[in-house]
């Protein structure tokens, strides 16, 4: 009769020896603790080498600190009208190689010497909008409401500039240099050479003739509708009677008062509108903060101080690990 096994019956080699596995973590505790004490027993040996590393890094950190002349920054905030962001970067573009090729008949005409341009620098980007996933999904939202009103002028106006104020973000530019006098100076004149574009120029003054003639035209409706309500008003208080929202002058048809009203509160609107665009867009790059010339701050690890006794500890733990493996290498051909 043949001998049934056990499904449930383990073979020795299958067995897990529990003993052997805390014995394999003792002896991975024993070998990280013997590292540690070699690098202990390691840094005990060369502490006095170390410090005159620190020392010596320290001091020669603070000399060049005293001998480096301080990199100084003028940030200029500024906002791109009349769609010209592209003009912007391009022409921010072409004085920064004008900078590096030392074109003396490109800043003659401002009054710079290549001497001045020693350090100086330029450079733009756009300043950082925080915007929400929920913020975003509000613009749709108002941007595709507004899109019902597609027929109507006066709403297709404020989808135009509504689109224009999200698409046209503030840009930072920033002028570093080294004297503070001569960069302040310069960064003023290139701003002016920036807003000297007479393309831009003529469309600036004419963008501000369009908006002063619309506010002179809604100012002249918002007084007739004040006529025709004061009409109204004179002619209810004559009749004695409660007014229907309705006007008839002459025998003509009648008039929706509460549509007139509505249309003066939409003209009120636009004038005011127009106005903030006429204070907005006086040129073509509008300067929102013309900023104060401050030190470039340096990160920490970038400082001298710190960075000359890194660089000197860093060499010597270099050494010594080509000293070790020097020494391995002899011991291996041996």
């Amino acid at each position: 009769m043949e001998n049934q096994v056990s499904p449930n019956s383990n073979s020795p080699s299958d067995e897990i020896d529990l003993g052997q596995l805390f014995k394999m973590i003792g002896n991975g505790f024993k070998n990280l603790f013997k590292t540690f004490l070699r690098l202990f027993v390691y840094l005990k040996k060369n502490v006095v080498k170390l410090g005159i590393l620190i020392v010596i890094g320290l001091a020669i950190g603070y000399g060049l600190n005293q001998i480096v002349t301080k990199k100084l920054k003028t940030e200029v905030i500024v906002k791109p009208n009349l769609e010209s962001k592209s003009y912007l970067y391009s022409v921010v573009g072409e004085i920064q190689t004008n900078v590096k090729a030392r074109d003396t008949s490109f800043f003659r005409e401002m009054g710079v010497g290549i001497e001045d341009l020693k350090g100086f620098e330029v450079t733009i980007e756009p300043v950082e909008k925080s915007t929400t996933e929920a913020i975003i999904d509000d613009d749709v939202e108002y941007l595709e409401l507004l899109q019902k009103f597609r027929n109507d002028d006066l709403i297709l106006d404020i989808v135009r500039t509504e689109i224009l104020n999200r698409s046209n973000l503030n840009h930072r530019i920033t002028f570093f240099y080294k004297d503070a006098k001569i960069g302040k100076s310069l960064s003023e004149n290139l701003m002016n050479y920036i807003n000297s574009n007479e393309y831009f120029n003529d469309l600036v003054a004419i963008n501000r003739n369009n908006a002063e003639e619309r506010i002179k035209q809604d100012q002249n409706l918002v007084k007739q509708i004040d006529n025709l309500v004061e009409q109204f008003s004179e002619k209810m208080t004559r009749s004695g009677q409660n007014g229907e929202g309705r006007i008839v002058l002459d025998s003509e048809d009648p008039l929706d008062i509460t549509g007139i009203l509505n249309l003066k509160n939409n003209l009120i609107r636009d004038i005011e509108r127009k106005k903030l665009e006429l204070q907005g867009e006086k040129e073509a790059i509008r300067i929102i903060n013309f900023g104060k010339t401050q030190e470039v701050q340096k990160s920490f690890l970038g400082k001298n101080i710190v960075l000359v006794p890194s660089l000197l500890l860093l060499l010597f733990f270099l050494i010594d690990i080509l000293k070790y493996l020097n020494l391995k290498s002899k011991e291996m051909q041996l």
